[in-house]
């Protein structure tokens, strides 16, 4: 999986990371390698409205399912298509294609500030 150097993980295992004036939300790697194969993704309409820390999605795998967290609070601008159809495709962990929505977010500094860069969530996670 490539690492973008701005991306921001949660405890909780989701991660966020900016892009133009949307931020990108999905799961990390970590998260896929425990759950194995991928099977089903529900994600939320584009116009719904989170707080940090609520669920928007679930995600299920051969193994189990998982509720999934927002890590920032926000509007949802965008859903991942491809994931809907073809959850599959997150197993494949190539990080352009694993992001699950895209939200608009006004509190993206207050929200962030419990999140973990990158580097220090895998050491946490190892």
């Amino acid at each position: 999986m490539t690492v973008k150097d701005n991306i921001l993980c949660s405890k909780s295992h989701e991660y966020v990371y900016q892009e133009g004036e949307n931020y990108c939300i999905g799961l990390t790697d970590f998260a896929i390698e425990q759950l194995g194969d991928i099977v089903f993704v529900e994600l939320p309409q584009v116009g719904e409205k989170y707080a940090k820390g609520e669920i928007f999605g679930t995600i299920e795998s051969v193994k189990a399912a998982s509720e999934i967290y927002m890590p920032v609070s926000g509007e949802v601008v965008e859903i991942n298509e491809q994931l809907t159809e073809k959850p599959e495709l997150l197993n494949e962990n190539e990080f352009d294609k694993m992001w699950l929505i895209k939200v608009k977010s006004e509190f993206f500094d207050v929200d962030s500030s419990d999140l973990l860069n990158y580097d220090t969530y895998k050491k946490e996670v190892e």
